[in-house]
């Protein structure tokens, strides 16, 4: 990882002082966070424009530029396991971390923005480990980044790697958020919120988005609806098993991730702590 010892002003002035224009916003967070809702709440704002019907995967910005490479190609794996490569971590250090990829990444994202709008919405799963770098090419920039409970996010991206342990899913998330709060000193503008919030007090939730990102007006909360259920009874069914094996698995789990969940004001022994609302 790399050193987080300097100062925000260090990061933002190496960029220069950037010419008035649109402010760039990036949603992050780990897949099946509620990175999508959370970005397409966001676009409906007039003020805003986001990506839609792009034909890319969730209309992740990731997928609709050539400077870097999208996380799952550039870790050579996929949801669940990217953030476990040294690779996804990038920052101002990043040989690509140059003036002209700025110009670049304008020009391909501009395609599918309303450019007319004041603020532009980008949303890939792994800007929560990219702030550095993209806050180096747009030093105006700001991110909100949106985190899960481990154990619904473990669960329901186990569907997409089948063969990895839950042990590894579980590491995942937690180096991921690791690696953001190691580099949020260093990030001038950023916002974290959590998907749990979002379900239960949508109004009140996206209006700590809406005062962060300056926006004149509410953002409306449309239909987000929390799916956890069925997770949350696969785990409580995991607590609850009747071979040993089984009891053996999930008391491990719990001993290896407890004390990291109750950093980020979760509990693997109790789904239904939840982190307080977040400020910037």
């Amino acid at each position: 990882m790399t050193d987080t010892g300097a100062g925000t002003g260090a990061a933002t002035a190496a960029a220069g002082t950037p010419e008035p224009g649109p402010v760039f916003v990036f949603i992050g967070g780990l897949h099946r966070s509620g990175t999508t809702p959370l970005a397409r709440a966001l676009a409906t704002h007039p003020q805003v424009s986001g990506f839609s019907e792009t034909g890319a995967k969730e209309d992740e910005g990731q997928y609709l530029q050539t400077v870097y490479r999208p996380a799952a190609e550039r870790t050579r794996s996929g949801p669940g396991r990217f953030a476990l490569s040294p690779a996804a971590h990038m920052t101002e250090d990043s040989p690509l971390a140059r003036p002209e990829n700025r110009e670049r990444l304008i020009a391909e994202w501009g395609r599918h923005w309303d450019l007319g709008r004041p603020f532009l919405v980008e949303k890939s799963p792994a800007n929560l480990m990219m702030t550095r770098f993209l806050q180096h090419l747009f030093p105006e920039a700001r991110f909100v980044v949106i985190a899960r409970h481990p154990v619904i996010v473990t669960l329901s991206t186990k569907k997409w790697a089948p063969r990895t342990r839950l042990s590894t899913l579980f590491e995942n998330w937690f180096r991921a958020h690791d690696t953001l709060r190691a580099d949020a000193p260093r990030v001038a503008r950023l916002h974290t919120l959590s998907y749990e919030n979002l379900v239960a007090r949508p109004e009140e939730t996206l209006e700590g988005v809406r005062a962060f990102l300056g926006l004149d007006g509410p953002i409306a909360a449309g239909s987000v609806q929390d799916r956890s259920g069925p997770y949350r009874e696969r785990w409580e069914a995991m607590a609850r098993a009747s071979d040993p094996l089984g009891r053996r698995r999930f008391r491990s789990l719990c001993e290896r991730f407890e004390a990291r969940a109750n950093a980020y004001g979760y509990s693997l022994l109790d789904l239904d702590r939840v982190p307080p609302p977040s400020a910037p």
